[in-house]
C-alpha cells in the first residue's frame, strides 16, 4: 500500500455488479467484506446487500462506479440518503472523471483482475488504503423542525381554543429542549419559528453538523413530532477520502484578487479558492495544505513576479504557455470544473494546461515506478530536480538503506571533488539518457505518425484518382446520353408525323367514303360493313359520331345481348340493310327487329374482313344472310296465322258449347 495513505481498522464492503443491470429488478452483486486482515466474499442481492449494510454499518461501501448502486442520480441520492449515518458511499476510480480500475490498483499495489468477486476485493482494499473520493449528495447542515404531531382540528372533549393552544405550548416547549441540547453539544444552528396562539406552530433549526453528531432523535410523541433530515445538495459532490499532501500542479492568478487551483498528478481537480486580502504568506500556507507542488503554472508568458517567488519557495518546475492563453481556450479547457470567477478560471486554466503538458512524462515516469514506490516524488525529482527516472528511484532506495541501517551505520566520508565531479556527470548522463529515450520514443511516435499520415495521403491520392477517373467515365455517359436524348427526340418526332400523316390519311378515306358506297362501285361483288361494339344506344352514338350510320348499311355488333327495347327501335330508325350478330337477342329487341323488318343473321353466317376499323364482307353472303331471314320471316309468319286460326276455331268451339 502507498505510504501516502494509512490503513483502516473499519469494516469495508467492497461492491461490484455480478450479473444482471441496475435498470433491472434484480442484478446481483460481488461482495468482499474486508476488516483490514480478513475478507468475506459472497453474491448478494440488492435487497440483501442493504439489509447487510444497515446491520453492519460498514465504515465505507467502496465501488469503481457509483452508478453500479444507482441507475440515476435520482436513484443515487436516495441510495445515499438510506445509508447508515456512520456509512460513507466511496469511489476508488476517482471523482467526475474517474480512472479504470485496473490503473488505479496498479498504481497502489492491489491485485486485480477482470472478474466482478476480484474488482469488489480491489475496491475493498483501495478504500481501506484511504484511496478514493467519498460520494455525498448533501451538505454538512442538517435541519431539525419540531412541529405539531396532530391537527387543531378539533379537541375531543376540550374546547377547541384549550385543546390548540395545549398543542402549540407542546410543540414550543419541545423546541426549546432541542435548542437547548444543540447548545449544550456547542453545536452552531439557525433557528426559524412560527408563532400561533399559545405557542408554535413549528421549529425550524438548520444545524452545521451530520444527524450523527447531532444530539437529537427523531420521534412522534402524541401531539409534538421531531423530523430530522440532512440538506441536499444541488448535485453530487466529491471529497477526497483521506487529506495527504499528494504532489500536485498548481495553477496561479495573481492580483488584486488572487486565485489559487490544485490538480493533482492523474489530472483531477482537487481544490480551487480566490482571495482579495490574503497575504503571499496565507497564500502559501494554503497550497502547503493541500499538497506538495511539482509544478507551478501561469496563464501569461512571461511568468509573474509573484508566481516566480511561490514557485522558487516550493522549489518546483515552472510552466508557461507559449502565448497568452486566450480566454475562449480558458474556458474549454475549464467548461467541466465548477469556479466562482474569472480569477479561478484563469487559475484552473493554467494548472491543466501545465497537466496537459506533462501528462504523457508523468505516464512514462508512473510506468517505470515499482508497484508498491510512490509515484508523487519520482514525478518531482524528475520534473522539478531535472533527475532521470533510473537515479530518482536509485536516490530513493539509498535514503531507505539509510533510514533501515540506522544508528549503526557509520557516518559517510566527505566526497573529494573529483567525486563530486563524477557523481554530478553521472547524474548529468543518467538526465541525457532519459532524455535520449524520451527523444526517441518522440521520434518513433512522430515517424508513426508520418507514416501513418503517408498512408492516409497515398489513400486519399487513391480515391482521388479512382475520383477522377468517376467523373471522366460519368462525363463521357452524359455526353453519350445527351445524345441518345437528342436521337430519341428526333424519332419521336418522326413517328408523331408519321402518326399525324396517317390519322389525316383515315380522316380523308372515311370522308371520301363516309357511306362506303365507293367500295362496291370500284370492288365489285363487296359490300362495306360498320362495326360496333356493343349493341348498346351509347355504342350506336359513338359509331355514329365516328364514321355515320346510314340506311342501307350493313352494321355488325361484336356483342349484341342485353339490348333493349328502346335500343332496338333506335337501330330500325337507321333502317340497315343487314344487322350481323355475335351472341344471341333479348326477345324485346328480336320482337322490334322482326316488326320494323330489319334483318338479321349470325355474323358467322357472313365472311367479314376487318382492318382497324373498317370491314368488308361479300355481297352474295349478305344477299343469302337476307333471303334467310326473308324465308324465316315468312315461316314465322305462317305460324303466328295458323296459331292465330287455332286460337279463333278454340275460341268458336267453346263458345257454341256454352250457348248448348
Amino acid at each position: 500500500m502507498s505510504t501516502r495513505t494509512g490503513a483502516l481498522d473499519a469494516l469495508v464492503f467492497g461492491v461490484d455488479v455480478q450479473s444482471g443491470d441496475v435498470r433491472g429488478d434484480a442484478p446481483s452483486y460481488a461482495l468482499v467484506i474486508f476488516d483490514g486482515e480478513t475478507l468475506e466474499r459472497d453474491v448478494v442481492s440488492r435487497r440483501k446487500l442493504r439489509r447487510l449494510i444497515d446491520s453492519r454499518e460498514p465504515a465505507i461501501v467502496a465501488t469503481d462506479n457509483m452508478y453500479e448502486l444507482a441507475s440515476d442520480k435520482d436513484e443515487l441520492v436516495n441510495v445515499l440518503r438510506e445509508l447508515p449515518a456512520g456509512t460513507k458511499l466511496v469511489q476508488v476510480t476517482g471523482d467526475e472523471r474517474p480512472e479504470p480500475l485496473s490503473r488505479v490498483a496498479k498504481r497502489h499495489g492491489v491485485p486485480y483482475d477482470k472478474q466482478p468477486m476480484a474488482e469488489a476485493e480491489a475496491a475493498a482494499r483501495l478504500a481501506a488504503g484511504n484511496v478514493g473520493y467519498e460520494v455525498s449528495a448533501f451538505t454538512d447542515t442538517t435541519e431539525v423542525k419540531v412541529a405539531r404531531g396532530r391537527s387543531t382540528g378539533g379537541g375531543g372533549g376540550f374546547s377547541e381554543d384549550r385543546y390548540t393552544r395545549r398543542i402549540h405550548g407542546a410543540v414550543k416547549t419541545t423546541a426549546r429542549e432541542v435548542e437547548s441540547d444543540l447548545d449544550a453539544a456547542g453545536l452552531d444552528y439557525e433557528k426559524a419559528v412560527t408563532e400561533k396562539y399559545g405557542g408554535y406552530a413549528n421549529a425550524v433549526f438548520e444545524v452545521e453538523g451530520r444527524p450523527a453528531d447531532i444530539p437529537v432523535s427523531e420521534h412522534r410523541n402524541g401531539d409534538t413530532r421531531i423530523e430530522i433530515e440532512r440538506l441536499q445538495r444541488d448535485g453530487i459532490e466529491f471529497r477526497p477520502l483521506a487529506k495527504r499532501r499528494d504532489h500536485v500542479l498548481v495553477g496561479v492568478d495573481p492580483g488584486t484578487t488572487t486565485a489559487v487551483a490544485i490538480v493533482g498528478l492523474e489530472g483531477s481537480v482537487l481544490d480551487v479558492y480566490s482571495t482579495r486580502t490574503d497575504d503571499t504568506a496565507a497564500v502559501t500556507e494554503w497550497i502547503v495544505e493541500r499538497g506538495r507542488p511539482v509544478v507551478v503554472a501561469a496563464d501569461v508568458t512571461p511568468m509573474p513576479n509573484t508566481v516566480e517567488k511561490l514557485r522558487r519557495s516550493f522549489d518546483a518546475a515552472g510552466w508557461v504557455p507559449d502565448s497568452d492563453l486566450p480566454v475562449d481556450e480558458k474556458q474549454h479547457r475549464t467548461r467541466e470544473v465548477p469556479y466562482d470567477n474569472d480569477h479561478e478560471r484563469d487559475a484552473l486554466a493554467a494548472a491543466l494546461s501545465a497537466y496537459d503538458d506533462h501528462e504523457d512524462q508523468i505516464d512514462r515516469i508512473a510506468a517505470k515506478v515499482p508497484p508498491k514506490a510512490e509515484v508523487g516524488p519520482i514525478v518531482a525529482d524528475v520534473v522539478a530536480g531535472e533527475h532521470s527516472v533510473e537515479s530518482a528511484l536509485a536516490a530513493r532506495e539509498d535514503d531507505e538503506s539509510d533510514d533501515e541501517a540506522g544508528e549503526t551505520s557509520h557516518e559517510p566520508r566527505e566526497l573529494t571533488p573529483e567525486e563530486k565531479k563524477i557523481r554530478r556527470l553521472e547524474a548529468r548522463v543518467e538526465r541525457l539518457e532519459s532524455h535520449t529515450e524520451d527523444l526517441k520514443d518522440t521520434i518513433a511516435s512522430k515517424n508513426d505518425r508520418i507514416d501513418e499520415y503517408e498512408r492516409k495521403l497515398e489513400r486519399a491520392r487513391s480515391e482521388q484518382r479512382t475520383e477522377a477517373r468517376k467523373r471522366r467515365e460519368v462525363t463521357r455517359l452524359e455526353r453519350e446520353n445527351d445524345r441518345l436524348q437528342r436521337e430519341l427526340e428526333d424519332e419521336r418526332e418522326r413517328v408523331e408525323d408519321l402518326e399525324g400523316k396517317l390519322e389525316r390519311l383515315k380522316a380523308l378515306w372515311k370522308l371520301d367514303h363516309s357511306n362506303f358506297a365507293d367500295v362496291s362501285e370500284k370492288r365489285e361483288g363487296l359490300v362495306p360493313v360498320k362495326i360496333v361494339e356493343k349493341f348498346t344506344t351509347e355504342a350506336i352514338r359513338d359509331a355514329d359520331e365516328r364514321f355515320g350510320l346510314a340506311s342501307g348499311d350493313v352494321i355488325m355488333f361484336r356483342d349484341a345481348t342485353g339490348a333493349g327495347r328502346s335500343t332496338a327501335e333506335r337501330l330500325a330508325d337507321i333502317d340497315p340493310r343487314l344487322v350481323l350478330r355475335r351472341g344471341g337477342l333479348s326477345d324485346a329487341s328480336d320482337e322490334v327487329l322482326f316488326e320494323q323488318r330489319v334483318p338479321v343473321a349470325d355474323a358467322e353466317e357472313v365472311t367479314v374482313q376487318e382492318v382497324d376499323e373498317l370491314a368488308v364482307a361479300r355481297e352474295r353472303e349478305v344477299d343469302a344472310a337476307i333471303e334467310e331471314w326473308n324465308d324465316w320471316v315468312a315461316e314465322r309468319k305462317r305460324e303466328r296465322n295458323q296459331q292465330m286460326v287455332d286460337r279463333l276455331i278454340s275460341e268458336h268451339r267453346a263458345s257454341d258449347r256454352g250457348e248448348s
